[in-house]
């Protein structure tokens, strides 16, 4: 006779306030661990289409019905709204005893989910540390994905068996870190982003057909090196203090895509303080490389009277 199935752990329903990116996707990556999503709030057309399409024949309804309904709730709202909504629902009496209370939000910890802690709430940070497009593809990417995680040292369980079972791996995060935590995050990722995108705009120019293609190897390549090695991975011009070809960098920036030009200086500064400091750029390179670019900062500073720094704050977030 076959032994008796282990008993599985209690099931959840689940609601989700807030159907950006992130609420329906993690939504339905706890659907596929046995849990039951029962209701989410959206006001956009784009929130509706992404609940219709991860969460489909999941109510939309107002946050203090999806209160009503859930026993497990996902705050997935943007940060600068979520100590205003968390607030809203404790003093509306809208959270019960016992019902687990989830933000996704990566500067906050458990913390800014007081108000509902005192209301009887179970408050927990579970932050996915991924990029994600509103789509099914995301559930996918979940698959060992790190979490930053805060929570009571009581719930420390109850956090780890969520973040396992939506396929990711919990790396604890202290309340007072979690601000630092965010800005390596945003730093790295969020940044990258705008790199890539002026990238493939200067290669575009430059009459480069298909500058993807010829960016995916070498970037992920670097990106590997980077992840393994540090920064014994730097190459290029700044890493081997060949000032002459960085001025020429920077005359060719300020010709042809003067927003680009603060981008470069800063990071080619940064790449050099750190070549410096891990012993691959000589002292002598380094000194005629860092006089290029003050020199460059300096001519910028007096370029039409500073529309570099603007042009430079449209193209980032």
């Amino acid at each position: 006779m076959n032994p008796p199935p282990e008993p599985r752990p209690a099931r959840l329903t689940v609601g989700v306030v807030g159907a950006g990116r992130v609420g329906p996707a993690l939504a339905a990556s706890l659907q596929l661990a046995g849990h039951r999503p029962v209701a989410v709030s959206g006001v956009s057309d784009a929130s509706r289409r992404r609940a219709a399409e991860l969460l489909p024949g999941v109510p939309v309804v107002p946050p203090a019905q999806v209160l009503e309904r859930a026993e497990l709730v996902l705050l997935t709202v943007p940060d600068d709204v979520l100590p205003g909504l968390v607030a809203g629902l404790a003093e509306t009496g809208a959270v019960r005893p016992g019902q687990l209370l989830v933000h996704t939000s990566g500067r906050f910890g458990a913390a800014v989910l007081d108000p509902a802690r005192r209301a009887g709430g179970l408050p927990l940070a579970l932050h996915p540390a991924m990029t994600f497009t509103g789509t099914r593809v995301d559930v996918d990417r979940l698959a060992g994905c790190s979490f930053g995680v805060t929570a009571p040292e009581e719930l420390r369980l109850a956090a780890e068996a969520l973040v396992i079972e939506m396929g990711g791996e919990p790396e604890w995060i202290a309340e007072e870190a979690r601000p630092l935590y965010h800005a390596a995050l945003a730093l790295g990722a969020n940044h990258l982003v705008t790199l890539v995108a002026q990238s493939m705009e200067l290669l575009r120019t430059a009459g480069v057909a298909a500058p993807d293609r010829m960016l995916g190897p070498l970037l992920g390549a670097a990106l590997d090196n980077a992840l393994r090695s540090g920064d014994a991975a730097l190459t290029g011009p700044v890493a081997r203090g060949d000032a002459g070809t960085v001025a020429a960098h920077v005359a060719e920036l300020r010709k042809h895509a003067p927003g680009t030009v603060a981008g470069y200086l800063a990071m080619a500064r940064t790449t050099a303080d750190r070549a410096l400091a891990h012993g691959l750029l000589k002292p002598e390179l380094a000194e005629d490389l860092l006089g290029v670019l003050a020199a460059d900062q300096n001519a910028g500073a007096g370029h039409a009277g500073g529309g570099d720094d603007g042009a430079e704050g449209d193209s980032s977030r």
